[in-house]
């Protein structure tokens, strides 16, 4: 059974930073990638949009644009950990930040699970960890 467990969210002024962790477990390939999604507050479901994504094979990285330049997306396969490091965080980066994991199937899969998340759905996810900007 895969499990992905979000940890290092919690409250922090405009302009800090803040690093999410996500421990992963359970895939029964190394060919996998995880993603980083956030839901604002308000926002359905549906509205989730990507922000970062890493294979756990090579490294690879895709950034959407809701968080590029602010974010990087890191590994450590002896941890099967991805951390998401946050910095310049706004008040409108408030939201639950959640992470998920898929098996990368087909080449450009990172991009698509980041542009196109609700179409594109990664299989399985965390239950996430709120992010909070005060300003």
């Amino acid at each position: 059974e895969v499990q992905l467990v979000e940890s290092g969210g919690g409250l922090v002024q405009s302009g800090g930073s803040l690093r999410l962790s996500c421990a992963a477990s359970g895939f029964t390939s190394d060919d996998y990638a995880i993603g980083w999604f956030r839901q604002a507050p308000g926002k359905e479901r549906e509205e989730r949009e990507g922000v970062a994504c890493i294979s756990t094979v090579d490294g690879s990285t895709h950034y959407a644009d809701s968080m590029k330049g602010r974010v990087t997306i890191s590994r450590d396969t002896a941890k099967n950990t991805v951390y998401l490091q946050m910095s310049d965080l706004k008040p409108e980066d408030t939201a639950v930040y959640y992470c998920a994991g898929d098996l990368i199937s087909a080449p450009g899969l990172l991009r698509l699970w980041m542009l196109f998340p609700s179409t594109y759905m990664m299989d399985y996810w965390g239950k996430g960890a709120l992010v909070t900007v005060s300003s």
